[in-house]
């Protein structure tokens, strides 16, 4: 197919065709660049970067609900994981009505978020979830002897869900995580309003978050085994399927009918399996559960192994669940607050700030705008506090952040227009609404949740392992800090849980406080990786500290937009513009601080073009 025709065919079909895979254009490359020079080469790899919508356009209706039904999907797994692996820790694993409810409000919660997100904080196409770097601490807090499960808890045949005294069991553990969460949020708030994040990541390099990131999926091995064992049939078949579909057929297209005013009906290419793989390796294991069920195939006896693999085991809990819902405020009582669970949330907090500058930047580049200014990434920072605050609130038992799986679906779908994520948002809404739903998630088989739940922990992992790659890994030094904080915070931990009594000072507060900090892994890796990167000389390209300013020249030469579009909405900007105090406020888009853009090829007029002639001199040398 030829370029142009290309080109409008993905216009015409945006939502069912993605770009040709990066090994395709490798491989099909001499052949489509030869008799060309090296500067063609780069015009057409800077065509294919280029987003087909861009922040500010509004894509037709239909593809709007299209790519934010994706959105959606892509966001599924990690978001559903999170209340269901909470539960354990609350005391509910034999009450699937208050898990359903705990669903709803996430998905309620993570909607109301993302619409606060793009609308009012960086307004970047980012969706907001909940996040794993408060699961740990939650999970730490759950383990310590003062909020231990009882174990009658543990015996379904001894828990009544309606009893006073079981609903004062769960309701108490949620009510201190509650309280710890919205105060601790109010960190964030603070130092994302107040811009204090500009002068706290110069301290937190890639070597501080690589360790951090990693020790959120390596923190629950636990509980993913636990899942995995009660049948390890269905958990391997899970795994292999989603493996599959990620991994094997990515690539590989489905057909299916299509309508455009050029071609009328036609077929097109759906990429499936590369959208929705967890999605669909659940589905596909849910069904044979199903199938083993009816047919009896699966014990029946709770005693026996491989009982949880039924379908039946959640009993009547749709059927129980209200058509609709409405997630509020203190819906589980009136939040308490733990100094030793607001330390454990703020060691969250921080690596959750981390990780969303990152999001900020890449997002930027996928939906070509130009990189993030100050006010935009403290405004984005702050409003994620507030959704942390908000989540702490409603009784997510969870905070909020940007969800970076959905910033790669952006370089997949080439549309970077907000008005899709702020669907997507609406859509989660709905859903955080209709009860049946939430209810129809319980009844997921754990061993088909272990086999995800072995899927995404390792993928965090490796997340956190890739903030390396720009860092010089040939280095002993950074070998060093890297090794020794990963192994301290698996040791350290693990020790503690074995002799909890080994720390005491007399005061109940303060050992409350020093174990849960030293059996959070991540606060240990990141604390120790910090220290050790601020204290042991080396430059700042071994640290890998240059490479934001790096990825700031490259997305200079492919930006489509200005920084107009970090504006406030409703005309606040405009209003206040002339106002000579906005240049004292942290978080607002005062003129006198922006970037001037040409209007010839929207790049930044400033010394950097110097060093790029044409635009391109970075391209070309990453190209070559």
């Amino acid at each position: 197919m030829a370029p142009g025709k290309e080109s409008s065919f993905r216009l015409n079909n945006l939502a069912f065709d993605t770009l040709l895979q990066i090994d395709d254009q490798v491989n099909d490359a001499p052949k489509r660049m030869e008799g060309k020079t090296c500067d063609c080469r780069c015009t057409e790899e800077e065509d294919r970067n280029k987003p087909t919508y861009c922040v500010t356009d509004v894509p037709p209706w239909y593809l709007c609900i299209i790519l934010a039904i994706q959105h959606y999907l892509t966001a599924f797994g990690g978001i559903i994981s999170i209340p269901l692996i909470l539960s354990e820790g609350l005391c509910l694993q034999h009450d699937s009505l208050v898990q359903s409810r705990l669903i709803n409000t996430i998905f309620f919660v993570s909607g109301l978020c993302t619409l606060l997100q793009v609308i009012f904080g960086v307004r970047l196409p980012i969706l907001q979830g909940g996040t794993f770097a408060l699961l740990t601490p939650a999970m730490v807090m759950s383990s310590m002897p003062e909020w231990k499960c009882p174990a009658w808890t543990q015996n379904a045949s001894l828990v009544n869900t309606s009893s006073p005294v079981f609903i004062e069991v769960w309701q108490s553990r949620m009510q201190t995580l509650q309280g710890s969460i919205m105060v601790a949020s109010l960190l964030q708030v603070l130092v994302g309003f107040s811009g204090l994040i500009g002068f706290l990541m110069r301290f937190i390099g890639p070597l501080t978050i690589a360790p951090t990131i990693s020790l959120i999926g390596l923190s629950l091995y636990d509980s993913a085994g636990a899942k995995i064992s009660s049948h390890w049939g269905i958990s391997a078949m899970t795994t292999a399927l989603i493996i599959l579909f990620s991994q094997y057929l990515r690539h590989i297209p489905i057909p299916v009918p299509a309508y455009s005013k050029a071609k009328k009906l036609h077929t097109s290419k759906f990429y499936i399996f590369q959208i929705m793989p967890i999605l669909l390796g659940i589905a596909v294991s849910w069904l044979v559960c199903h199938l083993l069920t009816i047919c009896d195939v699966l014990p029946s006896d709770p005693a026996h192994y491989g009982y949880l693999a039924r379908t039946d085991v959640k009993g009547n809990v749709v059927e129980d669940a209200s058509w609709f819902t409405l997630p509020y405020p203190g819906q589980w009582g009136m939040p308490k607050v733990s100094l030793a669970g607001v330390f454990g949330m703020m060691a969250g907090i921080i690596c959750s700030m981390a990780e969303s500058v990152g999001d900020y930047h890449a997002c930027a580049k996928l939906s070509g705008s130009p990189p993030p200014p100050k006010h935009a990434i403290n405004r984005g920072i702050g409003v994620e506090g507030v959704g942390s605050f908000l989540a702490g609130a409603f009784g997510t038992g969870n905070g909020t952040t940007s969800f970076s799986e959905n910033v790669a679906a952006l370089g997949i779908t080439k549309v970077g227009s907000r008005t899709v994520i702020l669907l997507s948002g609406v859509f989660m809404i709905l859903m955080g609404m209709l009860g049946k739903i939430g209810a129809i998630f319980t009844t997921i088989p754990t061993p088909v949740l272990g086999g995800m739940f072995l899927i995404m922990f390792g993928v965090i992992t490796a997340t956190g392992i890739s903030n390396l790659q720009s860092t010089d890994m040939n280095s002993s030094r950074n070998i060093f800090i890297f090794g020794f904080s990963m192994f301290t915070a698996l040791v350290i931990p693990n020790w503690i849980l074995k002799n909890p009594d080994f720390f005491k000072t007399g005061v109940k507060l303060v050992d409350q406080v020093v174990q849960i900090l030293l059996t959070t892994h991540m606060f240990v890796g990141g604390f120790l990786g910090c220290f050790l990167d601020n204290t042991i000389p080396g430059t700042k390209r071994e640290r890998g500290l240059l490479a934001l300013d790096k990825e700031h020249l490259e997305d200079s030469s492919t930006t489509l937009g200005t920084e107009e579009i970090y504006d406030l909405p409703l005309c606040i900007t405009s209003c206040f513009s002339s106002q000579s105090w906005g240049c004292y406020v942290p978080f607002y888009p005062w003129k006198g601080n922006r970037t001037q853009y040409s209007s010839g090829d929207n790049k930044p007029q400033s010394k950097w073009n110097e060093d790029l002639p044409n635009g391109k001199g970075v391209t070309e040398d990453i190209y070559l």
